[in-house]
C-alpha cells in the first residue's frame, strides 16, 4: 500500500532536527515505515506518484500566476483611475521582479532540503494573501510595498517544484517531461489575462479578488495531493541519480554547491543568457495589454485575449523545444536554445515592422514570438538541474532565476522610461538588442554537457572544474 506523504510518520529525524523549531513544519518527512520491494509494485507506485506529482505541480504553478501576473492587465486602468505613471507601474514590475529573483535564488538552497509539499503552499497562501491587501490599497507608497511583500513569496513557487521534478523523474526524461510541466506557465498567464480582461471593466480591484480566492482554494488541493520524494510515500530513490556521495550529509552540501553550480561555466553562462530571455518575455507578458491598445490601436479586452495567445503559443513552444532537446539535440538544451533564441527576436522584429495595425498579423507574430521565446524560458530551468544533479537542482535553478528576474529592471522601470520618453519604436529596438545577445549566450554554451551524473559516477568531474576550498 501506498503512503500519502501528507499522512506519513512526522518523528523526528537526523535531516528534520536541523530545522529550528520556527521553521520544523517545513523539515522533509521522514521514509515512509511500510516500503515497496517488488519491481511490479515499484513500477506502479512511480507511474501513479509521477502523474500526480507533474499534474498537482503544473495546477500549483500556474495558479502562482494568478497572483503575479495580474498586475499587468490591470495597469491601464490603474494608471488613469489612480493617476499613476508608467514609470511609477514599470517600478512596481522591477522591484517586484528583483525582490522575486532574490527570493528564487535564496529559497532555492532552503527548497533543496525541506518538504516540498509546505514550501510550496505556504508561499501560495502567502501570496494570495497580499493580493487581497493590494486591492484594498490605493497610494503608491502601499500598492509598492504589497506587491514588493508578494515578490518574495512568489519565490517559493518555483524551487520546490524544481526539487520534485529531479526526484521523480530521470534526467535523460528530463527535458520532456520538464516541458510537459513548463506549461504551467502559459495556462497560467494566458488564464489570468483572460480572466482580468473581463474582471478590469469592472473594477481593477477585482483582479486581486478574485485571483486570490482561487489560489487559497488550490492551495487547499496541493496540500492534500502533493509527495516529497519518492522515499517519503514508499518508493526507492530514482535511479540514475544516485551519488558517490550521501546526500544526507550535511557537511558536504556547501562542497556539493561550490562543485555543481559555483564552479560550473556553464551555468553562469545560461544564468546570463535567462537575463536577456526574460527580458524579451516579461516586456511582451507585463507591457502587452499596454503596447496594444497603444502601439496598435487595439482594445483592451481583445488585447487580453492576444497576449493569451502568445502564452498558448508558448505552451507549443516549451513541447517542442524540449522534444528536440531529449531526441535531436541528446539533452544539450543549449544548443536548442540557441535556435529559439534567435527565432524569437526575428518574430518580434516582424511583428514591429510588418503587421502594422493588422490584428491578424499582430496575433500571428506575437503568438511567433511567444512560441519561440518560451522555449528557452522553459529549458534554462532544465539545464541548470541537470549540470547541478538532483541535490543541487533548486539551488541552480535559483541562481538562473536571480539573473532572469534581475530582468525586470529592463522590462519594468527601464522599458517603462523608455517608451515614455522615445516611444515604443525604442521599446521595439530594445527587445532586439537583448534577443540578439541571449542568442549568441547561447551559442557560447554550445559544447555543454546533457547532464552531470556520468562524471559523478565515475568519479569524474570533467565537465565540472574542482573546487578551490580555501
Amino acid at each position: 500500500m501506498l503512503i500519502d506523504s501528507a499522512t506519513a510518520p512526522a518523528a523526528a529525524q537526523s535531516k528534520g532536527s536541523r530545522f529550528p523549531a520556527m521553521l520544523r513544519i517545513f523539515a522533509p518527512p521522514p521514509p515512509a515505515l511500510a516500503k515497496l520491494t517488488a519491481p511490479d509494485e515499484i513500477q506502479a507506485g512511480y507511474r501513479l506518484w509521477r502523474n500526480r506529482v507533474l499534474l498537482s505541480t503544473i495546477i500549483g504553478y500556474a495558479t502562482f500566476y494568478f497572483v503575479r501576473k495580474n498586475l499587468g492587465i490591470a495597469m491601464p486602468v490603474m494608471e488613469a483611475s489612480l493617476g499613476i505613471s508608467k514609470s511609477n507601474l514599470g517600478l512596481f514590475l522591477t522591484l517586484h521582479g528583483v525582490i522575486y529573483g532574490v527570493a528564487k535564488f535564496a529559497n532555492g538552497f532552503f527548497a533543496d532540503r525541506c518538504n516540498a509539499r509546505v514550501f510550496m503552499v505556504v508561499g501560495l497562501v502567502a501570496s494570495a494573501l497580499l493580493n487581497i491587501c493590494f486591492g484594498l490599497s490605493s497610494t503608491v507608497l502601499a500598492l509598492g510595498i504589497f506587491w514588493m511583500l508578494n515578490g518574495w513569496f512568489q519565490g517559493m513557487g518555483f524551487p520546490p517544484c524544481a526539487r520534485l521534478m529531479t526526484h521523480w523523474f530521470p534526467p535523460k526524461q528530463l527535458a520532456t517531461k520538464m516541458s510537459i510541466w513548463n506549461i504551467s506557465h502559459s495556462i497560467g498567464a494566458s488564464l489570468i489575462v483572460v480572466l482580468c480582461g473581463y474582471l478590469v471593466i469592472h473594477s481593477w480591484r477585482l483582479c486581486f479578488f478574485v485571483p486570490a480566492t482561487i489560489a487559497l482554494l488550490i492551495s487547499i488541493f496541493l496540500w492534500f495531493k502533493l509527495a516529497d520524494t519518492p522515499p517519503s510515500v514508499g518508493l526507492p530513490e530514482l535511479e540514475g541519480t544516485r551519488s558517490r556521495n550521501s546526500e544526507d550529509q550535511s557537511d558536504d552540501f556547501k562542497q556539493i554547491l561550490l562543485r555543481h553550480v559555483f564552479s560550473n561555466k556553464y551555468i553562469w553562462l545560461v544564468a546570463l543568457a535567462n537575463f536577456s530571455v526574460y527580458t524579451v518575455r516579461y516586456a511582451i507578458l507585463d507591457w502587452g495589454p499596454t503596447l496594444l491598445t497603444q502601439a496598435k490601436h487595439v482594445e483592451l479586452a481583445h488585447a487580453g485575449w492576444m497576449v493569451a495567445g502568445f502564452e498558448v503559443a508558448g505552451l507549443v513552444g516549451m513541447l517542442s523545444c524540449g522534444w528536440l532537446t531529449d531526441n535531436v539535440f541528446g539533452g544539450r538544451g543549449m544548443r536548442a536554445c540557441f535556435f529559439y533564441m534567435g527565432l524569437a527576436g526575428l518574430s518580434i522584429l516582424l511583428f514591429w515592422k510588418v503587421s502594422g495595425e493588422s490584428r491578424t498579423l499582430n496575433t500571428l507574430f506575437l503568438c511567433a514570438a511567444g512560441f519561440f521565446i518560451y522555449g528557452p524560458q522553459a529549458l534554462v530551468g532544465i539545464i541548470a538541474a541537470n549540470l547541478a544533479t538532483k541535490r543541487a537542482a533548486a539551488s541552480a535553478i535559483g541562481l538562473t532565476g536571480l539573473f532572469g528576474y534581475a530582468s525586470t529592471i529592463l522590462s519594468g522601470w527601464s522599458l517603462g522610461w523608455l517608451v515614455e520618453k522615445h516611444g515604443w519604436n525604442a521599446g521595439f529596438i530594445g527587445m532586439l538588442i537583448i534577443s540578439t545577445i541571449g542568442t549568441m549566450l547561447f551559442l557560447l554554451g554550445w559544447k555543454a554537457k546533457a547532464d552531470g551524473y556520468t562524471e559523478e559516477e565515475h568519479g569524474v568531474e570533467r565537465n565540472l572544474p574542482k573546487p578551490r576550498l580555501v
